[in-house]
């Protein structure tokens, strides 16, 4: 198939970022869409807090046990085909969830279908950003992440709007439906993946057992290290977006609508920002400089953990807003080489298995983030337990440097 479009001024790489943003953005926004507007359906359907909470449960336990498969999936199959399937079957739960009427249906289209078909994205994706992308690794896949920032922003004050003026159910009928049609036009002008060749003198790719990946993602020192970080700062950004709207409500005494937007808005678009130059950075230096993609990450989540620090200690919204800033701005940095520094030291045809198991250490750990800072809450205030997330930054950074001084230079995959 012709890509019209592919040309030396726009060629088909650069293309392939733009598709896959727009994917990685309805990824995120139908997953914030059901936050925004929680107490609505809570009150439509007579639900309880409990219930609710049950079904977002359900949304990240589907989406950390199916991870994994998704990524042995992906190093398996045409990474084009189950990009375009789980993104169509997602939007298409998406948009389901609109007609639900009882709390079965929200667990199964919301919480069943919709987080488990999100976890066969982002490992196929991601590897197939690393095929088209090398020396320009880590600023496509930073460009990629800005979809997430966009996504969550954009979605929650939209789906918010929409369901004070056109109710609840609209919003997933739009956002489903747009991601349908996004499905459609990947359908034609996505590109195959690459065939990943063994060895030179083989013409056909050896079927992975699931096995091996798993074996080289356990036996690689430093891909370990970049996962328990990840895993840190996963576990940072969930208790972190479950509580700050809390706190702000509750220390500020501000609406839950402006706390909703105010503990999001600056965050993510500061980091928006600090994707771009984290990637900058590290693209620039990377062959220059060993393990530079891993110091990128590392010094932005050093840098970033003071002001999480000052961001739960801080007496008024001006402090706690210029907080929430620089650490949206170093989270970025941090953001901008997850992927990349990764796929520095993991062959590619394991880069999706690798993908699937650091997505799913990840967000395992990170789900025990708001119950445990709920246990804090009471005894010592919601600002402190904020505050000591902090540490988590620290710890997750010296976990790549250690990868960094004593690992990343033997395990770095030989191009």
């Amino acid at each position: 198939m012709k890509h019209s479009i592919s040309t030396k001024a726009f060629p088909y790489k650069w293309e392939l970022i733009l598709l896959l943003w727009f994917a990685f953005f309805f990824h995120q926004a139908d997953r914030q869409i059901f936050n925004v507007v929680l107490p609505a359906i809570r009150d439509d359907l007579n639900l309880t807090d409990s219930d609710m909470g049950l079904i977002s449960a359900i949304v990240t336990l589907a989406y950390g046990i199916l991870v994994p498969v998704g990524g042995f999936i992906g190093d398996r199959v045409n990474k084009k085909y189950l990009i375009i399937i789980s993104l169509f079957m997602w939007t298409s739960a998406t948009l389901f969830t609109g007609m639900s009427t009882l709390l079965i249906h929200l667990i199964i289209l919301r919480g069943v279908f919709t987080g488990g078909c999100e976890a066969f994205y982002a490992p196929p994706a991601n590897a197939l950003i690393g095929e088209y992308h090398d020396k320009t690794r880590s600023t496509a896949m930073s460009i990629h992440q800005t979809a997430l920032y966009a996504g969550i922003v954009i979605s929650g004050y939209g789906a918010g709007w929409i369901a004070d003026q056109y109710g609840w159910r609209l919003a997933f009928y739009l956002f489903g439906g747009l991601g349908i049609i996004l499905a459609i036009i990947l359908f034609f002008r996505l590109k195959d993946s690459k065939p990943l060749k063994n060895n030179i003198k083989e013409d056909k790719t050896e079927p992975i057992r699931l096995t091996e990946g798993f074996r080289i993602f356990i036996k690689n020192p430093t891909a370990l290290l970049l996962s328990l970080a990840f895993a840190g700062m996963v576990f940072v950004n969930v208790g972190f977006m479950t509580w700050m709207p809390t706190y702000l409500h509750e220390d500020f005494g501000f609406s839950l609508a402006r706390s909703g937007f105010d503990s999001t808005f600056y965050h993510y678009l500061a980091a928006f920002f600090g994707v771009l130059i984290g990637a900058r950075i590290a693209d620039r230096y990377a062959s220059k400089v060993t393990g530079m993609r891993g110091i990128v990450q590392a010094f932005g989540l050093l840098l970033g953990a003071p002001f999480i620090f000052l961001m739960g200690v801080s007496s008024t919204p001006f402090v706690v807003y210029v907080s929430l800033a620089l650490f949206g701005i170093f989270r970025g940095i941090y953001d901008s080489n997850i992927f990349a520094a990764l796929y520095d030291v993991i062959a590619p045809k394991y880069r999706s298995t690798a993908t699937g198991l650091m997505l799913m250490f990840a967000f395992v750990t990170g789900a025990a983030a708001p119950y445990i800072l709920g246990i804090i809450k009471p005894a010592l205030g919601l600002a402190w337990g904020l505050s000591a997330l902090s540490v988590v930054y620290i710890l997750s950074a010296l976990c790549i440097f250690i990868a960094v001084r004593f690992f990343y230079k033997n395990d770095l995959i030989k191009n």
